[in-house]
């Protein structure tokens, strides 16, 4: 097997808490692992080299939620909303017609080319939910077509009760609990429930929850997004992955969540998108908590593939240290996923890199919207340059 020295690293962040940050760095990649790191003095022979004349570099980003399977956009909604009519979720109903409609081609194709962004500005691990379907059929053709893209697929057919159950929400519940869950489970690694105002309330969603978990699926947790509620509780109770948004909080929720092992995944993309207050990062933080960023890439609240992006409103309007965000969105978003092979720059770990054309991760959110992404590598293979 063939061995390739990346060296030349002016500053390597790794994410890794023996190797922390090594300055003047090198490492080597073995097919799609990372075999050695260390200073560039000291970097073994290799099969091939690369030098990368001094720039930083940082683990692929991990965005632990995204809604890419879809069809149509949500331009004219967006118009409307910044010219002041505020955010439901009751738009998702439009995005529901336009990928009903659209073929199976058709929505890898989309989804695909929203992967290739993702990988362009240093994304090399994408979680993909369902819940654009809401049928059995869609939903389970959603999934499939995630499952070409990812390994992390999650079953989100509790996104909201489709037009033909609006006044039979229980029965909905009942069929995504049911048969369409039996058609998604195995194509899918999680399952994932919108518990807020205008979807469903805490019962229903323990019912979907538990459910998926007896087919074998991880739990997360779509939580007080649009209103405080019990939805954090919940997800905490049941031991979830992560709870996701988590825009509205009391000291309850963030003493829950300080306390477990769920993740708190932080989408501040959604919250640019709806003009919504921003989630309470530092609190969080402070209090012990552990915090993801992701994109929450989908068309009608966060049409960004954009982890950098994410990371500028995280230290800007969320009080996040660059540091903390950079961690975020990629060891804290490994986290929400339940992974420890990716968002961190170790032996074992996969060689998911970016190389930045800035002399260190601040310049992310100092210097906002510039394209910092110098080369991406996924699974040891050089994506851009």
């Amino acid at each position: 097997m063939s061995t390739t020295a990346i060296t030349g690293i002016g500053l390597l962040v790794t994410h890794d808490a023996e190797l922390g940050e090594i300055r003047d760095a090198a490492l080597v990649i073995e097919e799609d692992r990372i075999v050695w790191v260390g200073r560039s003095a000291d970097v073994p022979d290799a099969d091939d080299a690369s030098d990368l004349d001094g720039r930083c570099v940082i683990p692929g980003f991990v965005d632990s939620h995204t809604h890419l399977v879809f069809a149509g956009d949500r331009a004219p909604e967006f118009e409307a909303r910044m010219s002041g009519r505020p955010y439901t979720a009751g738009g998702i109903q439009s995005t529901v017609v336009a990928t009903r409609a659209a073929s199976d081609d058709e929505l890898t194709g989309h989804a695909a080319t929203l992967i290739a962004e993702m990988l362009a500005s240093g994304t090399t691990t994408t979680e993909i939910k369902t819940g654009y379907g809401l049928s059995t059929v869609d939903e389970q053709r959603s999934a499939h077509v995630a499952s070409r893209l990812t390994d992390d697929v999650t079953f989100l057919g509790a996104h909201v009760a489709p037009p033909e159950y609006a006044d039979r929400t229980d029965d909905y519940v009942a069929l995504v609990a049911g048969a369409m869950l039996d058609a998604c489970a195995p194509y899918c690694r999680w399952i994932d429930v919108f518990c807020d105002h205008g979807a469903f309330d805490v019962d229903q969603a323990r019912a979907i929850l538990v459910a998926g978990h007896l087919r074998g699926l991880g739990l997360r947790v779509h939580a007080n997004q649009l209103a405080h509620g019990p939805a954090v509780q919940l997800a905490v109770e049941l031991g979830a992955a992560s709870a996701d948004h988590c825009t509205h909080l009391n000291e309850a929720d963030i003493e829950a969540l300080a306390g477990s092992a769920t993740v708190a995944t932080l989408l501040p993309g959604a919250e640019f998108s709806t003009r919504s207050p921003y989630p309470p990062a530092r609190r969080l933080l402070d209090a012990g908590a552990t915090v993801a960023l992701a994109t929450d890439c989908n068309p009608g609240s966060s049409y960004t593939s954009n982890m950098a992006f994410c990371i500028a409103l995280a230290v800007r309007e969320m009080e996040m240290t660059p540091a903390e965000a950079l961690w975020s969105a990629t060891a804290g978003g490994a986290r929400a996923l339940r992974r420890d092979d990716v968002g961190v720059i170790s032996v074992g770990a996969r060689a998911d890199l970016v190389a930045l054309q800035a002399p260190s991760p601040v310049h992310l959110a100092y210097r906002p919207g510039v394209p910092l992404v110098a080369a991406t590598w996924k699974d040891g293979q050089p994506i851009t340059s």
